[in-house]
């Protein structure tokens, strides 16, 4: 066996969400992700359970997401929802291990990225129920795959995502401890598109400027999923030139297309660093899913600081407060949504509506990949090796392992305070670490200084109750961006002008799709926002939590700063990259910040003095 992951996410057996965090799944659950069934054709009426809709992606990518969501919210009825669509895809599988719904004779043609994502999808399904059908599934899946991509090399979006199948292939080697199917690893390698070829001369190609050209190489969502590309082969393969992959990558990207939320501008494509670029929420959605892996390849906890920033930044400011709605684009300065004329979008290849708020706005493919966010940044927040538990991210939740219960009470990341309990009911002997952010000023452990950026070891013997306080003091930093704009981040949130909204509901009455609660949106702005500060001098303000964590009418943080009002003019429904002047057109007045997840509308790159 060649390689072995080093940290692992825990089941919804072992772990429960709690406090904010589980209010926050609770939600996804109330919308989008928790009734696509009920309405939307492309899940509803799926070939994948024998119906004439959508055959590929679309009810793959929202088990993918629903399974977990379901088991960690322990909900009965959409666990049974659940076990209707997988075993009909069981049901399903033809006698020589072909899986997706198509005719034999469509089997040349049909583009096997679905059967990559159905693959993992019921390795989620037997890490949370146990079915013992799916190795025998599996394994008569990938036997016949071997022969399918013979005879029909990868194309498609296939070619450019062959590493997705790797994880499934590595949990039947796990489950199984056979190695028979790591040929088939290096065969999707050997046809699969070349990601550390590109990278090694990014600064060469057209895509480091930006949306020059349009191809699936500077796809952003092809982009985000194959920053785990080398760490997944590095499972099969010795090739030391696996491991640096992701850093280069991440390196790139961030130089030439980065933004202050962690992930890069991809309105379809990468588009550069302006703040009015938008980046597609399936490409959020699949960074954070590699950086969990690279986490458990390389039990390198480093990434988590960019999984958290992501996660309470630039994921939920691309929904509505209910998750009943959703952008296809969001862009880190955006003041009003509203449809724009295709000859004056700022999009490279998405239409002018890909930033209102709905359904399924530009693509649906987001729609039905949108699901998957929350629920694995949750099974991830703790992990463990096979001795030890490491808490990855600091957000509330409880797990159980070894013999030990360690319940996390916080409301991180808007408070900066966290209280393990750790229980044992007889001597157990299991190493406790805590991942200290690298932002951290200042954090100690139960009163022992704690390193920003280690992993804090915390004991190994537990008997009764134990209790560990962490504490820590987070940077308010100010981040140069581009056209002489400046973002401010205070711990792990991003923080942005707050730009007051109404909703304009848009119903188009197909049926019973695109109607509320599950309409369009254009979202208008009802108070000013052209500002520049005038101090570094920002107060911020902690209040309770509301029935909506991520919610601008009532933030769990603010923060206040001295501003003048400026010109700043909007043309075609965008703000211009940079103020007409930066001269005050009024008096010195305060504003307020609020984190970035919590807005809708915001402008987070601003002119500030000094």
């Amino acid at each position: 066996m060649v390689g072995k992951v080093r940290l692992r996410p825990f089941g919804p057996g072992e772990y429960r969400p709690e406090g904010w965090l589980r209010r926050q799944l609770e939600i996804q659950a109330e919308g989008l992700s928790g009734n696509l069934d009920r309405f939307w054709p492309d899940i509803k009426d799926s070939a994948w359970i024998g119906g004439d809709r959508d055959g590929w992606e679309r009810v793959p990518y929202w088990l993918d997401g629903f399974i977990p969501l379901a088991f960690l919210l322990d909900n009965a009825d959409m666990k049974k929802r659940a076990a209707r669509y997988v075993d009909a895809i069981i049901s399903g599988q033809k006698s020589d291990g072909w899986l997706c719904p198509c005719e034999d004779k469509d089997r040349a043609g049909y583009d096997i990225w679905a059967a990559f994502l159905i693959a993992k999808v019921l390795t989620v399904w037997a890490d949370c129920t146990g079915d013992e059908r799916v190795p025998d599934v599996l394994t008569a899946m990938f036997s016949q795959m071997r022969h399918h991509i013979c005879r029909y090399p990868l194309f498609g979006w296939a070619r450019w995502r062959w590493y997705e199948c790797l994880i499934p292939i590595y949990w039947l080697r796990e489950k199984t401890g056979t190695e028979a199917f790591d040929g088939l690893a290096h065969q999707l390698k050997a046809q699969g598109y070349d990601y550390r070829a590109l990278y090694e001369g990014f600064e060469e190609s057209l895509f480091a400027r930006g949306p020059a050209e349009t191809g699936m190489e500077n796809h952003v969502v092809n982009t985000a999923m194959a920053i785990k590309s080398g760490a997944v082969y590095g499972l099969f393969s010795q090739d030391a030139g696996n491991a640096g992959l992701a850093d280069m990558m991440l390196e790139k990207l961030d130089r030439h297309h980065g933004t202050v939320t962690g992930i890069f501008t991809g309105d379809e494509h990468l588009h550069g660093r302006d703040p009015i670029r938008g980046t597609e929420l399936c490409a959020v959605c699949e960074l954070m899913y590699s950086l969990e892996w690279l986490i458990a390849v390389t039990g390198d906890v480093k990434y988590a600081d960019r999984l958290e920033k992501l996660t309470f930044n630039a994921l939920p400011a691309a929904f509505t407060p209910d998750m009943w709605a959703h952008q296809y684009d969001q862009q880190v300065n955006q003041v009003m949504c509203r449809r724009i004329s295709e000859e004056t979008k700022p999009f490279v290849t998405n239409n002018g509506e890909s930033h209102i708020f709905g359904l399924e706005p530009n693509f649906g493919c987001c729609t039905a990949n949108l699901s998957q966010a929350w629920p694995k940044f949750a099974l991830s927040s703790f992990m463990h090796d096979e001795t030890g538990i490491t808490a990855v991210s600091l957000v509330p939740g409880k797990v159980s392992f070894r013999g030990i219960t360690v319940t996390a009470d916080t409301e991180y990341p808007f408070k900066n305070r966290v209280s393990y309990r750790i229980e044992a009911s007889e001597p157990a002997d299991v190493p406790f670490y805590i991942r200290i952010p690298v932002w951290a000023e200042y954090a100690e452990v139960n009163g022992i200084r704690a390193e920003a950026g280690s992993v804090f070891f915390c004991g190994s013997r537990w008997k009764g109750v134990s209790v560990i306080e962490l504490s820590f003091s987070p940077k308010t930093e100010f981040i140069p961006r581009e056209h002489g704009m400046t973002a401010i981040s205070r711990g792990a949130l991003i923080y942005s002008i707050r730009v007051g909204h109404e909703l304009k509901m848009r119903e188009y009455g197909e049926g019973d799709v695109r109607v509320y609660p599950h309409c369009d949106y254009e979202v208008l702005p009802t108070t000013p926002y052209a500002y520049k500060l005038v101090s570094r001098d920002v107060t911020f303000r902690e209040q309770d939590i509301g029935e909506y964590p991520f919610d601008d009418r009532n933030p769990p943080v603010t923060a206040k700063a001295a501003a003048v009002p400026i010109v700043w003019r909007t043309e075609n429904g965008v703000l211009a990259l940079s103020p007409e002047s930066l001269e005050a057109v009024g008096e010195r007045t305060e504003i307020e910040l609020v984190p970035y997840g919590t807005t809708m509308l915001r402008v987070t790159e601003f002119p500030v003095e000094g």
